[in-house]
Formats: structure tokens, sequence, C-alpha cells
């Protein structure tokens, strides 16, 4: 028998692959995170683990569907395989993580341990639900993702009567929203004026106006304290010991950073999931971002934020170390009836200033509100009705962030 010897390309061992970039979470953090690397990066493997369909949609979206006539498969604009294709990525879609292992860099999935090179926490933010009494709790709904809101929009058909808890930012949106599509809303706080983290109390006052001009009701100052199942519906038991009956109850009272998983792990979590400026967590290679992180001290589930999160994040993973810097980053509030922008001021102590600049339809007021420091410099603004045309001249005065 003859031998044929074997090639040295025959003999030589097959490449090592490198342990992926492991990305949790399949929101806007999540999947720009991948978008920005693999602009940088086009061969490190990306694994993205998903407990949802991996779906690409706009989550604030979500708020303003109804008016706009969208049903929950128009706000996709990208099915997992289409993302995957486009990433260049593996996407584990409806898949748990059972636990990190931070020493092994390992995750595990169905029973079997997974390694990383770099893990990436983009786990976002559950709906903060009530501490209310009454057997009508449990039926409160929440509207935190694609598929919460599928099933709000099966249950509350047409001509609801709908409670929302909550005159924070969601709320006011949905209920812009949801009066514009035919349903009665009550928007219940126990602020005396809506969106009252955010404005002071001349342009909340002006919010309130804008909601109530459109058959809005506004239960403010007051505060829920249970929810009783009734015929088909609810009656909502108020602080001043009225009733309100309604057909179904929206909590929109903010959200909880989804950080069990991080603290079992024994990485440091507080308010969210602790970082530094390079979105590095308190564990080798393992870095946190979007909804679920803390960085700089601050949670900020806002859109702005977590695009420069994710942009400075993926430059270091591209092996250029880029710690997160924030501009002035205003925030609009998707309330048609009055639309409204704010920068929020940060660490000053000063004064808010605020003008009625005329009025648009219906007698609602266009404002604009200034924050000025001790040194009467601005720090901060919002806009309402057609003021909001001078945001990105006032823009330009504002002081960076961080």
């Amino acid at each position: 028998m003859i031998k044929i010897a074997a090639s040295a390309e025959e003999n030589r061992p097959a490449p090592v692959q490198p342990e992926p970039v492991i990305i949790l979470g399949s929101g806007l953090a999540g999947y720009t995170v991948a978008r920005e690397l693999r602009k940088l990066n086009a061969e490190t493997p990306i694994l993205i683990v998903t407990r949802d369909g991996g779906e690409f949609y706009s989550k604030p979206a979500l708020s303003n569907a109804f008016q706009t006539g969208r049903l929950p498969d128009q706000l996709v604009t990208s099915s997992a395989e289409q993302m995957a294709a486009q990433l260049q990525a593996q996407i584990k879609t409806r898949t748990s993580i059972e636990r990190i292992d931070t020493a092994a860099q390992t995750i595990t999935i169905d029973g079997r341990p997974q390694r990383y090179s770099s893990l990436v926490l983009a786990l976002g933010a559950d709906a903060r639900r009530p501490a209310l009494q009454g057997d009508g709790v449990d039926a409160i709904v929440t509207v935190n993702d694609l598929e919460d809101y599928r099933h709000f929009r099966q249950q509350i058909g047409i001509d609801s009567r709908i409670a929302i808890l909550g005159a924070g930012l969601i709320g006011c949106e949905f209920a812009n929203d949801l009066r514009h599509a035919g349903h009665d809303v009550c928007v219940v706080d126990r602020a005396t004026w809506p969106l009252s983290r955010l404005l002071p109390s001349e342009a909340g006052d002006a919010m309130a106006s804008a909601l109530q001009s459109i058959g809005v009701s506004l239960e403010l100052g007051n505060a829920p304290v249970a929810v009783q199942r009734h015929g088909a519906g609810f009656q909502l038991q108020m602080a001043d010991g009225r009733v309100l009956e309604v057909d179904y109850v929206l909590c929109a009272i903010g959200l909880e950073p989804r950080v069990e998983l991080a603290r079992a792990a024994g990485i440091k979590v507080s308010n969210g999931i602790v970082t530094d400026a390079w979105l590095r967590a308190s564990a080798n290679n393992v870095y946190a971002l979007g909804d679920c992180a803390q960085v700089h001290d601050l949670v900020l589930p806002y859109v702005m934020p977590i695009m420069l999160q994710a942009r400075a994040l993926a430059q270091t993973l591209a092996g250029q170390p880029t710690a997160v810097a924030y501009p002035a980053m205003p925030v609009t509030i998707k309330t048609s009836v009055l639309p409204t922008v704010v920068a929020s001021p940060m660490d000053a102590e000063g004064l808010w200033s605020t003008k009625l600049a005329g009025h648009c339809d219906k007698g609602i007021a266009n404002v604009r509100s200034t924050y000025h420091d001790e040194q009467n410099r601005m720090r901060g603004f919002v806009l309402m009705g057609a003021a909001i045309q001078e945001k990105a001249e006032l823009l330009k005065t504002l002081p960076d962030w961080r």
C-alpha cells in the first residue's frame, strides 16, 4: 500500500475562534452597541441574547401609536432574522440567562455555559407597579414593550374608560394618545401639576390646560389607594374618599432597572447597575448601559443618552477606551395637543422664569421657561407649543452635562 503524506495545510490545527462579545438585551441599547461595534470591527463574533422576540422597533412610539393609527406589527422595522443579517451576529430569542459567572467569564443558557470576551448588560427596565389594595390590583395594565402594547390594544377596544396612574412623561403621552383615539381618559397623580419632575408649575399648568382642552380629566393632588373589581370594570378608590368608575387602569409611574441578574453575579448595583464613565461595571470585562445602568450616578432612560452610551462603548469594545460624555440633552414630550421640549438643568442651584408667548388653537398657551443659576447663566429650558422652534438656538447656550 502506498501512503500519501499529509500536506502541511492538512496538519495545521484549525484556528481558534475568539470568544464572542455577548450582549444581553435587544432593545435600543443592545442593538445600537452591536451596530456601532460592527462599524468599527467586522470580525469580532457577536451573540445577542434576548428574552423577547428580538424585533427592532421604537419603544417611544408605543405611547403615541393609537393617534397615528399604527398597529403593533407596523411599529416593527426589522425582525430578529433581519437584525442578525444586518449585524452579522447570532441572536438567540425567547431565551433567559440563568446566571453570570464573572470569574469564569461565562453566562449559562439552557444549563450550558457560554464564554464571553466582553459582556454587555443592556437588560432594560420593568414598569413599576403601584402598592395598592383591592382585588383588582392584578389587572392593572403596564405598557413597557411591544407585546404589552399588543395586548393592551386588544383589551381596550373602542370608547373605553381608562384611568392612567401617573402624570409623568409616559402618562401624559398616553393620555394625549388615547383621548385622540376616542377613549375617556382620566389621569391621576399626587403631584399638583403634570410632569412635575420636568416642568416648573407654570409650564405644568399649561400642559394641564392643554390636556383638559381635548377632554382629558385630571385628578391631581390626589392618590389612588385601592382598585376593586366592579362588574366588567373597576372602581378606583381615591385618598379623598371618592371613587372613579373605569374599564381599565393603566399604570405609568416609572421604571425599575433590571438589576437582579447582575446582583446575583456579585456585580455592584444601586439605583441601576453601577458603572464608571467608560460603562465598566464592577466585574472585569462586564459593561452596562441603557435603562438598567447607573452612569455618572444617573439612570437616564431616554433615547439620546442611550445612543451616546452605545457609541462610546462600541469604541471601547473595539480597543479604544472611550468615556461617555453628555452634552445638553433635550427630551421631546410627544403630546400633540401641546408639543413640549425639556432640557433639564443639572447640578445647578437656580430659578425658573416663565413667559407665556401668545396662544395656540383652543387658547392653549405657547410657553418659554428658562432656568438660570445664581450667576444668571441659563442651565435649562422648557419650550411648549410654537416656542419649540427656539430649541436649536437655546441649546447653543447650555453647558454640557458631563
